[in-house]
């Protein structure tokens, strides 16, 4: 196995354990009520965090898929990052705007940050499945 491919693979093993890690870390925050200003800003430096580890290792994926010689898996990679990216720019924004309106008082923003909160949940999930199902359907 060529240095490019155990690189790949290494840098795959960290992208999982990013997301999965998120996954893990970011259902419990579900049960936060979300209703004080303290529990927006956690929730929304936690996914922060992730968004940037998300990037990172999924960029570094790319990149070493594509030295490795595996452009579909390195395609794969380069997308979610890119989708990190793009969710990044969504979500951290709404979460702000969010958080200030439970900072004065607004209890209709409440549920708007919980479905937030709940749909980059999801989003990962499906991320984390396409990640584990590409390893083994595009794997020769």
């Amino acid at each position: 196995m060529s240095a490019a491919m155990i690189a790949a693979l290494c840098f795959t093993v960290a992208l999982l354990v990013t997301t999965a890690y998120f996954i893990m870390g970011s259902i419990p925050l579900l049960v936060l009520r979300h209703d004080t200003p303290l529990d927006a800003g956690f929730v929304r430096g936690f996914f922060n965090i992730y968004y940037v580890a998300a990037v990172v290792t999924a960029t570094a994926t790319s990149i070493s898929y594509a030295f490795a010689g595996r452009p579909a898996l390195a395609s794969g990679a380069a997308a979610l990052a890119m989708i990190a990216v793009i969710l990044r720019k969504k979500v951290i924004p709404t979460m702000d705007s969010l958080g200030a309106q439970i900072q004065s008082n607004g209890i209709h923003a409440i549920p708007g940050f919980r479905k937030t909160h709940l749909v980059a949940i999801l989003i990962n999930i499906v991320q984390f499945v396409v990640i584990v199902w590409s390893l083994t359907a595009l794997n020769p």
